[in-house]
């Protein structure tokens, strides 16, 4: 499919807002890559306007959203709306949602001018490769030709008007294909051009150290501390040699972007043979004449000799993990000479502070500063998946230190009472280094116990013959003690209990007790036809070993190993009343499952709540939320 392809393909993919469900839009988005499509993927539980902001920052002629979770009719329309708001009405719109999207609704938003909304129908007509080509040709078009249809970028988007989104992605990807600029679209961003040149830090590092993970931590302390400041990144991903298409998935990991002030853009290597793209260089010197205080760059995952960073980066970080192997390989890295910092990341991984003492060492070595104290060297060590990172800070105050240094033109001085403000959380762990086998631990415990269950089972099953052989000829009292050895006296109690046991269980009734209150319930159903079913049946074992296997193994409901429940019968006349819609408070909807219950014969209660309350937001009309309210599940709207 990418041979034939006529112009380079970008699509944004996510689920909608409060939805989850991303198994059908992540094999979407593997299958466009394969088509020869540069596919930036946000992930689940995308808002409108984080897409859209996406769609028009990257400059890509589709988006595909897989929408499961109910309130598809505003959610795409909106969409819709706030794109031909923004004046890029020309990005082809695909949508699908299973059987949650029925005909009807289809049609309608086809109406609406979404290009094509996938029903089950479809996919059984086409095939998943005839719905990938379908979309994949309806975005084989130039954005360059489409703008000149118009050539007007007075519009803005709504909520991010702090910068020209669509001009600077329409501007990049003019860039990108190596094509001139239209007066007019240059006309546009003067009033966006800045004063003083901003700074470029290079990001670098071994592919999966967290380097995503780490800018956009930085990220979200540059707009912390410097909330007038302005930050542009640039995030490299290598393209598929075989396929032409590449998973340009930084932005999942990225959740600053959804603050006004930042602009991301993010590159297909496009077999540029390096981690840097060939397209990055003209793209960052393009960003520096705009208003932007700082441009970070960040490479794809890079070997021990790449370098390239820092070729087009003013000042450079390394970012790496504890798993390097031997200490001789830190000789090897190129990157530990010429990185103004290093970052140690994923702290929390085994043999991260062995790691800070070698890297070091090596970096003392390669500067020849073997008199330096170990505190003030550029070597921090990071763990981006926490939040307030101690690390983290560290990193950031020794940047903004050093763009105090070398920037004049701005204010990079941070206070000390600013700095004692941002405290930073220590290194933690989820489970503790000496727990970190404990799922280890407990499948050895079963398997142990297991292997208990099959040598008891071998003795009771000789100990049960010895008592059958006992019936008919007289046998030696010793050996009858001898063959008990290994049985406890819970396992002896079980195993002559057990016709006790078969007993209780073909009575008519069962009766238990449950915080000294007497249930009694029948064990036998009638079927259909008539017959009576047991609702427990005990197994007609002979065998004592086979008794006291089942006994260990399964037992019946209500005893260990609780294999059938913790109660012996489910409790008839019971069932829950369910709840799966409502909207308002706790007390509005209170009273409604004291109506839904009050005829009940037990006041037993089931909600399942809408997913706005699921994720912890409130109600709002803003259509990609509302469309949500009280849908498949009750909202609550406050906690007070």
């Amino acid at each position: 499919m990418s041979e034939n392809l006529k112009n380079p393909i970008r699509i944004v993919t996510a689920t909608s807002l409060f939805d989850g469900h991303d198994a059908s839009i992540n094999m979407i988005r593997r299958l466009l890559q394969d088509g020869g499509a540069e596919v930036i993927h946000l992930g689940h539980n995308r808002s409108v306007l984080e897409v859209v902001t996406a769609v028009l920052q990257e400059g890509a002629q589709g988006v595909c959203l897989s929408s499961y979770q109910g309130g598809h009719m505003e959610y795409f329309k909106y969409m819709k709306d706030l794109l031909c708001e923004a004046g890029a009405d020309y990005v082809k719109i695909f949508g699908g949602g299973g059987g949650v999207i029925i005909h009807e609704e289809k049609k309608a938003l086809e109406e609406y001018g979404i290009d094509f909304i996938f029903h089950p129908e479809d996919g059984r007509k086409m095939g998943l490769q005839g719905m990938i080509d379908l979309i994949i040709n309806r975005c084989d078009f130039s954005i360059q030709d489409e703008i000149k249809k118009k050539n007007d970028f007075s519009q803005k988007l709504s909520g991010r008007e702090e910068i020209p989104h669509r001009a600077l992605g329409v501007a990049l990807d003019a860039i990108d294909r190596k094509q001139e600029m239209t007066p007019a679209l240059l006309k546009s961003l003067e009033n966006f051009r800045g004063t003083q040149t901003p700074l470029v830090l290079g990001v670098t590092g071994t592919g999966g150290a967290g380097k995503s993970s780490l800018v956009d931590e930085l990220i979200q302390r540059f707009l912390n501390l410097y909330p007038d400041f302005k930050l542009a990144a640039v995030c490299v991903d290598p393209s598929k040699k075989k396929t032409g298409g590449s998973l340009l998935g930084d932005r999942i990991r990225m959740n600053s972007l959804s603050r006004p002030k930042v602009y991301m853009r993010s590159v297909a290597s496009r077999g540029s043979g390096s981690e840097i793209a060939g397209s990055l260089p003209p793209i960052l010197n393009f960003l520096k004449n705009y208003d932007f205080d700082l441009i970070i760059a960040e490479t794809s995952g890079i070997g021990q000799a790449s370098v390239a960073i820092t070729e087009v980066s003013d000042f450079s970080l390394y970012v790496m993990t504890s798993e390097f192997g031997a200490q001789s390989q830190l000789e090897k890295i190129d990157m530990i000479d010429f990185a103004k910092f290093i970052a140690i990341n994923k702290a929390d991984h085994r043999g991260s502070l062995d790691a800070l003492r070698d890297v070091r060492k090596q970096y003392k070595r390669s500067r020849k500063m073997f008199e330096a104290d170990d505190k003030t060297l550029p070597v921090f060590l990071t763990q981006a998946a926490q939040f307030n990172d101690h690390g983290v800070n560290n990193l950031f105050f020794a940047i903004s230190d050093h763009l105090a240094e070398v920037d004049s033109n701005r204010s990079w001085t941070l206070e000390s009472q600013v700095r004692e403000k941002v405290r930073g959380a220590q290194k933690q762990s989820i489970i503790p280094a000496e727990r970190q086998n404990y799922l280890a631990e407990i499948v050895a415990t079963l398997r142990r116990y297991k292997k208990e269950t099959q040598e008891k089972a071998k003795k009771a099953s000789i100990l049960g013959s010895y008592y059958q052989l006992k019936d008919v000829t007289p046998l030696d009292k010793s050996l009858e003690e001898q063959l008990k050895q290994g049985l406890t006296a819970e396992d002896l109690s079980a195993l002559n209990n057990w016709d006790q046991l078969v007993k209780i269980y073909k009575a008519e009734n069962y009766s238990y007790k449950v915080r000294d209150k007497v249930i009694s319930q029948p064990l036998f159903q009638n079927s259909l036809s008539g017959l009576p079913i047991p609702r427990v049946s005990v197994p007609r074992f002979t065998d004592w070993g086979d008794r006291l296997e089942f006994l260990r193994s399964e037992n019946v409901p209500g005893e260990f190993p609780f294999t059938a429940g913790v109660f012996p019968l489910k409790r008839v006349g019971e069932d829950p009343t369910r709840m799966f819609a409502g909207e308002g408070t706790p007390e509005r909807t209170n009273k409604r499952f004291h109506y839904l219950s009050k005829d009940a014969p037990a006041k037993r209660l089931s909600t399942a709540f809408d997913s706005v309350t699921l994720y912890g937001f409130d109600p709002h009309n803003r259509p990609d939320i509302f469309g949500k309210v009280g849908e498949s599940g009750v909202s609550i709207c406050t906690l007070n």
